[in-house]
């Protein structure tokens, strides 16, 4: 069959109905939820689609977050002629295809969008198919993408394409989408003779991690799966969701107490040194659905706080265990995670960067603000030369081991030693002033 014969081989009446999330996919803007940074009034993709404009756009973001649904509502409102496919499913071939298509409608006055879902799986020679079409404006390009852009599609296609980046969806978001859903009886299951526990929608919300296609769908299943009562009635059950979306509820509300409950005893956990124990309660928090880069944020903090200079090393490990789960995302995101809590946890522990520098903010708050010393000023300036700035500074590395006794706290505070290094003597990283 080709790609765009319109070929029946059964009666619509006698077709399976849509999934709920596809059936309860948003039609216009007003009706869409999240990504207020791309939608909302004033920003980009609202001037785009109330002015009827028509970019070509990289979409970027996780599942379930609304990349088809607003490249709809683009074509729609731009009344062009919206082609989807996907790139696990499609080559050169229908490329040409789109092209040829978009060439009649040229013709005739009309736009063609070309939709290209999972577009980092296009090779380069599929990429470089459509290049010049969208570069001459034949066919605007919207890709979709859970992967980095900049890594996945070629440089002169990107070039030719505005990337947005999408969020996943907030936790009110998320509730907001399945209470819709459980009323609606035209597109949802407000038709559905049914009662359902209040705590089923709190669950199901967190255990979406901002995907909505995943939270549609579990109650989509929980209600598949749950067998009426003799008068009809379906109860949706806590246990019922669990089932559904093959996850045990653990006592962990991202909202709540519970998460900074268990964020503490993670940090402090590799404070102590114990990377059993930091190993523990990083599983909770990823089987609970707390969101992998607040953890790594809190790695990345621990690094400088309470490792400091005893292991230079470890914030460059922490950045870079942040980056790698930035990059690839869950479930595998997890392995740097592990990786990066058992390496701070071994690591040697000094806080003394982090102690020095609210010892010095204390003095900044009670001696305001002391003036500095001549010698210390810049003098970019004649009039700043003839003023003092910058006279009798000594250049460190005109002395040997790039050294030299000279005044760097303001008179106030000569005698103060905020920094003590890691294994060191209090002051040890300077001489006794006198």
């Amino acid at each position: 069959m080709e790609l765009f014969e319109k070929e029946k081989l059964i009666k619509p009446t006698d077709a399976p109905p849509a999934p709920l999330a596809d059936r309860m996919r948003p039609k216009s803007i007003k009706e869409f939820l999240g990504q207020a940074h791309l939608v909302g009034e004033e920003k980009f993709l609202r001037k785009v689609i109330e002015e009827k404009k028509l970019p070509s756009l990289i979409l970027w973001g996780p599942p379930g977050t609304g990349k088809t649904t607003i490249a709809r509502i683009v074509a729609g409102a731009s009344e062009a002629d919206f082609v989807e496919f996907s790139a696990v499913m499609s080559g050169v071939k229908e490329i040409r295809e789109v092209v040829k298509r978009a060439k009649t409608n040229q013709l005739r006055g009309r736009k063609t969008l070309l939709f290209v879902d999972e577009i980092h799986r296009f090779n380069k020679a599929q990429q470089d198919a459509f290049l010049h079409h969208v570069e001459d404006g034949t066919i605007t390009l919207i890709g979709a993408t859970t992967e980095n852009p900049s890594f996945e599609v070629n440089p002169p296609l990107l070039s030719r394409c505005k990337v947005l980046l999408l969020e996943p969806l907030e936790r009110p978001e998320i509730k907001k989408i399945l209470t819709s859903a459980l009323k609606d009886r035209e597109r949802g299951l407000g038709s559905i003779k049914a009662r359902v526990d209040p705590d089923v929608i709190d669950f199901i919300t967190d255990f979406s991690g901002g995907d909505a296609r995943c939270a549609l769908n579990t109650i989509e299943a929980a209600f598949m799966i749950t067998t009426p009562a003799e008068d009809g009635t379906k109860t949706i059950s806590k246990k019922t969701a669990e089932e559904a979306m093959q996850k045990r509820a653990l006592l962990y509300d991202k909202a709540g107490e519970e998460h900074y409950n268990v964020i503490s005893a993670f940090i402090k956990s590799m404070r102590g040194s114990d990377p059993d124990a930091a190993l523990y309660w990083l599983a909770r928090m990823v089987e609970a659905g707390e969101d992998p880069l607040f953890i790594a944020r809190r790695m990345v903090i621990f690094a400088s706080e309470d490792i400091g200079n005893a292991d230079p090393a470890a914030l460059g490990v922490a950045v870079s265990i942040k980056d790698a789960v930035h990059f690839v995302g869950m479930p595998e995101g997890w392995i740097p995670l592990a990786q990066g809590a058992t390496y701070l946890a071994t690591a040697p522990k000094s806080n003394a960067s982090y102690s020095a520098y609210l010892k010095a903010l204390a003095d900044v708050k009670n001696e305001g603000a002391l003036p500095v010393f001549f010698h210390l000023r810049n003098a970019p300036t004649g009039l700043m030369k003839k003023l003092g700035y910058g006279k009798d500074y000594k250049y460190p590395h005109n002395y040997e081991g790039a050294k030299v006794e000279q005044d760097y706290l303001p008179e106030k505070l000569k005698r103060r030693n905020y920094y003590t290094p890691p294994g060191g003597a209090k002051g040890s990283h300077k001489k006794e002033k006198k």
